[in-house]
């Protein structure tokens, strides 16, 4: 282990900034996908409530097709529990807020009960790496729900539309299986090889450093990629599949090690040939590649850790949840606005991986929902001319937030806010002005109070978890290297040490990035997650070498006998 003095390279207050914040970015490769199954899973419903004359219950349902939004990045295998995991806690979330509404009109005890379920939203989504979306669709429903007048009585037939959306949400999410069964993780190994190819192209144009968010980057889609082939079944017809995509991510981490050895241009040949219905590329020969699957096979025996122990991590952020949705909501109780859970929506939107990203998220939540209640402003008379067109703006809206909230978060909220504020006038038309001033104090309300209650509530084990993670790198830099030293290491032994130490070394950058955008923290030992990246990814390139694998050897780029 490095025997560093621990520095610091920062401040204990960062400075704040805007730049890029609203930058917009490129959209994401499938935009399309949860475009296209958000207005596929919201309308029918809709559609037949509208002709049913019973729009009002349109909340209700929406519930249940808003899950249509999650799980598009998984294989059909894992996505088909996801989604069912996802129906599950949508209808639980809903059935809390619609009995304590039965039970209660106080506007403080709704609140606060919305502010302890956003808590547990947050921190289940996040420990379970659920989303995009993420805990904002849970909590905009069982927040909203909370505000809806209830009986005992009427609560089955409410969550009975719920689950029903639910199922169809999750016939939607899985409709493209029978046509293109290994999309996903076709696409995710394919994501994979263009980031490393990105980062070998771009070595030897300046110092190492210049190339460290290149590098991050490619070690991340690496690690996606694994996750997404590690969920996929390792027996039967798939099985064939995923092995052969397996090499090409073995590719990807073996130029990221040693990208002066890499060719980036065949890197993206491979990924643009995972495109469409194609063969799977070939990577080799025979025996490096089963070397290789065995050091997977090695990763494959561990086992992923338990819940409640990703969940400790968060107890920070989700007291922040809990602490700055109730307090946004009391806020709008006294300023008399009649949709506290508006402002206790935009305070749980706010919350991400440390305090300098909720700053840019309440800034691009804000900056979003006043441009979005000017949009209402211009789309509400022609929604007012009838249901059928009410309906069919809310249904155009959620196609577009979907398709622009990749490009940047705020672009997305432009749309979210008016299809939001007509999806409240399914029960009746209300006042265009009033709603607009009650959502646009309450955004602005519920991002002050929700960032100043993330100000407060410090995230002090970020410097414990950098410090855990620089010693989990070292062990695994130490175990690679003992390896290395013997003549004839076990076969995959090698391979699963690298891959380990892979591992440990992007999530030693996650967490060092996370931990700097912190506040008020103890100083960061800088030096030493340097000096641990340094040495990891040296010992990295001598495993390859070791190895004597390179992303150029075989003659060509071939095919595997595998179609999808």
């Amino acid at each position: 282990m490095s025997s560093a003095t621990p520095t610091s390279g920062t401040s204990p207050v960062r400075r704040l900034s805007l730049a890029g914040v609203l930058r917009l970015r490129r959209p994401s490769e499938i935009w399309f996908k949860p475009a296209l199954s958000s207005v596929a899973a919201v309308a029918p419903p809709n559609l037949l409530l509208l002709a049913l004359g019973r729009l009002d219950l349109a909340m209700y349902t929406m519930a249940g097709s808003l899950c249509a939004l999650y799980a598009h990045n998984r294989p059909y295998a894992a996505r088909a529990r996801t989604l069912a995991w996802v129906v599950l806690g949508m209808i639980g979330g809903l059935a809390v807020a619609l009995v304590t509404a039965s039970l209660t009109r106080d506007a403080v005890v709704l609140v606060t009960v919305g502010a302890l379920l956003a808590a547990v939203q947050k921190a289940l989504c996040d420990a379970t790496r659920v989303g995009p979306p993420g805990n904002v669709v849970l909590t905009f429903i069982s927040s909203a729900a909370l505000f809806v007048p209830q009986s005992l009585g009427q609560i089955p037939g409410h969550l009975a539309l719920a689950a029903a959306a639910g199922v169809w949400a999750w016939l939607v999410g899985m409709a493209p299986a029978p046509i293109r069964p290994h999309g996903p993780e076709r696409r995710a190994t394919a994501q994979a090889l263009n980031a490393a190819a990105g980062y070998a192209a771009a070595h030897g144009t300046g110092a190492d450093e210049d190339h460290a968010p290149a590098r991050a980057a490619g070690y991340a889609a690496v690690q996606a990629a694994w996750q997404t082939l590690l969920a996929l079944p390792t027996t039967g017809a798939r099985a064939a599949t995923r092995h052969a995509l397996e090499r090409l991510v073995v590719r990807a981490e073996v130029a990221l090690a040693a990208p002066a050895d890499t060719d980036p241009e065949r890197l993206r040949a491979w990924a643009r040939a995972l495109r469409g219905h194609g063969r799977i590329p070939r990577t080799g020969d025979a025996p490096a590649d089963t070397d290789e699957l065995l050091g997977v096979d090695a990763e494959l025996a561990t086992r992923p850790a338990p819940l409640w122990r990703r969940l400790g991590p968060l107890a920070p952020i989700a007291a922040r949840t809990a602490l700055g949705c109730a307090l946004a909501g009391y806020a709008s109780l006294a300023l008399g606005i009649g949709r506290p859970y508006w402002a206790l929506v935009t305070a749980a939107a706010l919350y991400q991986a440390n305090l300098t990203l909720t700053w840019s998220r309440a800034v691009q939540r804000v900056v979003g929902n006043l441009a979005g209640v000017l949009l209402f402003a211009a789309i509400a008379p022609l929604a007012h001319l009838g249901q059928a067109l009410l309906v069919l703006c809310c249904l155009a809206l959620n196609f577009g937030a979907e398709a622009l909230i990749t490009r940047n978060y705020w672009l997305g909220s432009v749309c979210v806010t008016p299809m939001a504020l007509l999806v409240t006038e399914f029960a009746g038309y209300q006042a265009t002005g009033d709603l607009m001033t009650e959502r646009a104090v309450d955004t602005v309300v519920g991002a002050l109070v929700g960032f100043l209650a993330a100000v407060v509530v410090t995230n002090r084990r970020a410097g414990n978890r950098v410090e855990q993670a620089v010693t989990a790198a070292d062990r695994a830099r130490e175990r690679a290297a003992r390896l290395l030293a013997e003549p004839a290491p076990a076969p995959g032994a090698l391979e699963a040490a690298r891959r380990g130490l892979a591992l440990a070394l992007t999530d030693l950058r996650a967490t060092a990035d996370g931990a700097a955008g912190e506040w008020w923290g103890r100083a960061l030992p800088q030096e030493r997650v340097v000096l641990a990246e340094r040495s990891g990814h040296r010992t990295l390139a001598e495993a390859v070498r070791r190895q004597a694998v390179r992303p150029d050897r075989g003659a060509g780029t071939r095919t595997e006998d595998v179609r999808p």
